[in-house]
């Protein structure tokens, strides 16, 4: 019998503070919160020991970590990748990364024929944004953009597309197109990282520990305090 393959998966892009255990590529436990204040440096190693305990496995029976990538919370995202780096580097396991907006996609679930787009918020009138098909193929590339009415028309003018995101109440404001469906309130989850993590593990398709940085797209920008 084939040994259990635990790949343990964080989600810290968004406010959603999400961590998940996955086994052979299905998720066997969970935990989030999604706080606006971003939980994130509270409860991401609570809710590691948590989910480790209630499944009774330990940090060595882990084969590897699954981090979202970004783009996303310039804060959020340093901390999860952060946290993934120092427990392969400890554990010596692989570090694999997923494209949060990948992951994002996953939670469209569809036989139309369509275009997936997942939005996350940015700043103003601005998201980060990609396009993907059914199968989850990338079909636009990850990209910072700023919205307005002329917006996909391209794509909305092909065929139906369905637009997920914390990005997607600002678009929906705008854009009347009959082909246009929105789903505004999803955050991207751990859930979704354990079969995308477990399909990229199978194909070694690792980073390396040591000089692995989160996807900003953006570079960080710093606010000076009024005072």
């Amino acid at each position: 019998m084939s040994t259990a393959l635990y790949l343990l998966c964080i989600e810290t892009s968004t406010t959603n503070c999400s961590v998940a255990i996955s086994k052979n590529g299905v998720i066997v436990t969970m935990k989030e919160d999604n706080n606006a204040q971003y939980s994130h440096a509270e409860n991401l190693h609570v809710f590691i020991k948590k989910l480790l305990d209630s499944e009774n496995i330990t940090t060595n029976q882990l084969s590897g970590v699954v981090v979202s990538k970004g783009p996303g919370s310039y804060t959020g995202l340093r901390i999860g990748v952060s946290a993934a780096k120092g427990l392969c580097y400890a554990l010596d396991i692989p570090l694999i990364s997923v494209n949060t907006l990948e992951s994002l996609s996953y939670q469209v679930l569809t036989k139309d024929n369509c275009y997936i787009i997942p939005m996350l918020d940015a700043r103003r009138m601005e998201v980060y944004t990609a396009i993907f098909n059914t199968s989850f193929n990338e079909i636009e590339k990850t990209k910072a953009l700023i919205l307005d009415e002329s917006s996909y028309t391209n794509y909305l003018d092909q065929k139906k597309c369905i637009f997920i995101g914390n990005g997607v109440t600002k678009f929906q404001e705008i854009c009347k197109h009959s082909n246009a469906h929105f789903i505004p309130k999803s955050l991207p989850s751990a859930k979704e990282l354990g079969e995308i993590g477990f399909r990229k593990y199978s194909k070694k398709q690792f980073e390396n520990v040591a000089y692995f940085e989160p996807y900003y797209l953006k570079d960080f920008m710093a606010i000076k305090s009024k005072n």
